[in-house]
């Protein structure tokens, strides 16, 4: 039987995670000039690598099974509305090809897969 963990709000982590990701992607598509699928991966590297770290350092434990799902639902949730409506915003000036739709999935599906990788092997039973 495991000891009573206090119920931690990860929606907070997951929020901060889809406003680093805004924050981050304008930096270095805009002021740096990078752009691309490797930026993408960047960003998701490093945002996944923050939010594993962030939860570590502030609960001294790794996320419980329901806190990682609870987590990566919320931010993959959060970005999917977003990536929606720039998608609505791109149907509305041109009608994307289906490699360009293939191509703006795989931008979508880095986030919430290298989080996921992020937080594999550090949870606990719950």
């Amino acid at each position: 039987m495991h000891p009573a963990m206090p119920n931690v709000a990860v929606s907070r982590l997951a929020l901060s995670g889809v406003a680093a990701v805004v924050l981050l992607n304008l930096l270095l598509r805009t002021l740096v000039h990078l752009s691309g699928v490797l930026t993408t991966l960047l960003v998701a590297s490093i945002v996944a690598f923050g939010m594993t770290r962030w939860f570590a350092w502030q609960h001294q434990r790794p996320p419980t099974h329901a806190e990682r799902l609870r987590l990566l639902g919320v931010y993959a949730g959060v970005l999917a509305l977003l990536y929606l409506g720039l998608l609505g915003l791109m149907m509305l000036k041109d009608q994307p090809g289906p490699m360009g739709l293939l191509l703006f999935g795989l931008h979508y599906f880095c986030y919430p897969l290298l989080a996921a990788v992020a937080f594999v092997g550090r949870t606990t039973a719950r």
